[in-house]
């Protein structure tokens, strides 16, 4: 014999779970990336999708850190070699090299070089370090990991609206 349920008393059960659900602290996940040599995390919402290298087409009399224009899917996406921009060396392609689109939300048809990627993880998992060294453009926070290693939070909405992000002129 089956057990009866009170759709009264289901539909209280249920609509306190989804209150509580909608209350507790949501989970955000990174994805963690090398950018030069230093790890940075970036917001998996912030990224449509991880691309390994497409054919890139250089645009002359543009900054060295700004690699060119990529067709992916029928869409142009500008290029650009995160390390390099960042004041570092420039990216060295090879087989783990990756390009992150940068999500539809920010409204730029952008593509970020990364060394390679390495995961994806919970920001739960990293401590924040309050040492009022991140205040270049581009980084919204700093934390340790449980080995000691440092990691850059990537602010891509920053990032994609800066004027000099955007100046690829030379």
């Amino acid at each position: 014999m089956s057990k009866r349920i009170n759709m009264k008393d289901f539909q209280a059960t249920l609509s306190e779970k989804l209150g509580s659900a909608a209350i507790a602290e949501p989970i955000s996940t990174v994805l963690g990336v090398l950018i030069g040599e230093d790890r940075w995390l970036v917001h998996m919402n912030d990224v449509n999708e991880v691309l390994q290298m497409p054919k890139i087409t250089p645009v002359p009399l543009t900054h060295s850190w700004f690699l060119g224009v990529a067709n992916v899917q029928g869409n142009l996406y500008s290029i650009t070699d995160l390390a390099s921009y960042f004041g570092g060396a420039h990216t060295t392609i090879g087989q783990k090299t990756r390009i992150l689109l940068v999500s539809p939300r920010f409204e730029v048809n952008s593509g970020l070089l990364v060394r390679r990627t390495l995961g994806i993880r919970n920001v739960t998992d990293f401590e924040p370090v309050n040492d009022g060294a991140h205040s270049q453009m581009g980084v919204a926070g700093i934390y340790m990991d449980r080995q000691g290693r440092r990691w850059y939070e990537l602010n891509l909405q920053d990032l994609v609206k800066n004027e000099d992000f955007l100046q690829i002129a030379a």
